[in-house]
């Protein structure tokens, strides 16, 4: 018995379903560990850190009373709007909906309590961002968004035309970095101005514009679209004059480009080589139309290689059918001794299936298209 479960498959699968989930549940939970324990760089900490307030701001908000004295309402409201019974709350809330670096915006909380209390009862009405407050003014962290550096340098281009506004600032609103541009894919130069190699302008105003990739028949730069443009030609084309770079058509160029048994079958800039039917020895597409000779236990009849043994096969299909049959008869009897009705209702149904089979065979020469089926290959 212990022999059948352990090998039995329906057994194995459970086990790798249990396996996998407890494996998987202690997995996810080392991954929060991880995330929580991660330490994120001081401007990227204390963004989270003024987010967490901003979720507590906004979880702490409260709306009208229903009904009763309006005035009384609002004075009720506006007196906990600033109290320290909100901020409180608000500090209790902090960091419950972080995952990664959550230690560490704990442990900012609690550095950072006595700014953070400074600009809720003396400052929100001077700096109502308090991101700005104590991220930028007060901590010195961050930098304004397009500046970058220890003394928050504005970003080549600024205000308006940062990197052409085609790449990034390096340490753009962080205390960190130089300032220089990371130009996106296809574009250029320290200020991303010009488009990089493979790539030419299609359109400019004041503000921008844009490249796009020349064609890929064009090795480096090209003056436009299409393989008219391209100044040199990448592997696989050649330069036809007036007409730019052409497809190489490397199956009739090369005399042997495939190996024994694969035919060859060119695409743009490059060709694949595919395997030959398997009823063939050597072809020239794909096929069993397509051999140059058949391969063993095969012959040819009609263009198409069809395999020699066809009485051999309609024999053995006959003898498979025939089992089939008696396999279904018996597993009827089988039924019949628990269950007389379902057993009556299954034998019909095999009776009327045997019959049927029979009826096609004789009828429709299903024997004799065997040997046309060949043609497709090998019955595997």
């Amino acid at each position: 018995m212990l022999k059948f479960l352990v090998f039995h498959p329906t057994f194995v699968f459970l086990l790798l379903i249990i396996t996998c989930q407890v494996f998987g549940n202690r997995k996810s939970k080392i991954t929060d560990e991880e995330l929580f324990a991660t330490q994120l760089p001081p401007c990227a900490a204390c963004k989270e850190l003024i987010k967490s307030f901003i979720g507590g701001m906004n979880a702490t908000k409260r709306g009208k009373y229903e009904g009763g004295d309006s005035a009384w309402e609002e004075d009720k409201l506006g007196s906990y709007s600033r109290s320290e019974l909100r901020f409180t709350e608000i500090q209790e809330l902090m960091c419950k909906d972080v995952k990664q670096g959550k230690n560490q915006c704990h442990y900012l909380a609690d550095e950072y309590e006595n700014i953070l209390q400074e600009w809720w009862f003396k400052e929100q009405d001077k700096q109502t961002d308090i991101y700005a407050f104590v991220c930028i003014e007060k901590l010195k962290h961050c930098c304004p968004d397009k500046h970058f550096g220890k003394n928050c340098d504005s970003c080549p281009g600024y205000p308006d035309k940062v990197c052409h506004n085609n790449g990034k600032c390096k340490g753009s609103g962080t205390r960190k970095g130089n300032g220089q541009c990371l130009c996106e894919k296809g574009y250029a130069a320290s200020d991303c101005s010009e488009c990089d190699s493979g790539f030419y302008q299609v359109y400019k105003d004041e503000n921008k514009f844009l490249c796009t990739a020349c064609h890929s028949s064009c090795a480096g730069p090209c003056n436009g679209p299409g393989p008219r443009n391209c100044i040199n030609c990448s592997k696989g084309w050649q330069f036809v004059k007036d007409k730019g770079c052409l497809d190489i058509d490397e199956c009739i160029m090369s005399e042997k480009p495939c190996k024994t048994n694969q035919f060859c079958v060119n695409e743009e800039g490059f060709y694949k080589c595919l395997e030959c039917d398997k009823v063939c020895n050597g072809c020239i597409g794909d096929g069993p139309d397509m051999c140059i000779k058949c391969a063993d236990g095969y012959h040819k009849k009609d263009n198409f290689c069809i395999h020699s043994d066809t009485h051999g096969r309609k024999k053995a299909e006959n003898v498979t059918r025939y089992i089939t049959y008696f396999g279904l008869v018996v597993a009827t009897s089988i039924i019949f001794k628990r269950n007389i009705y379902a057993a009556s209702f299954i034998g019909l149904l095999v009776g009327l299936y045997i019959t049927v089979s029979e009826y096609m065979v004789a009828n429709t020469n299903i024997q004799d298209s065997i040997t046309n089926l060949d043609i497709l290959g090998p019955v595997t």
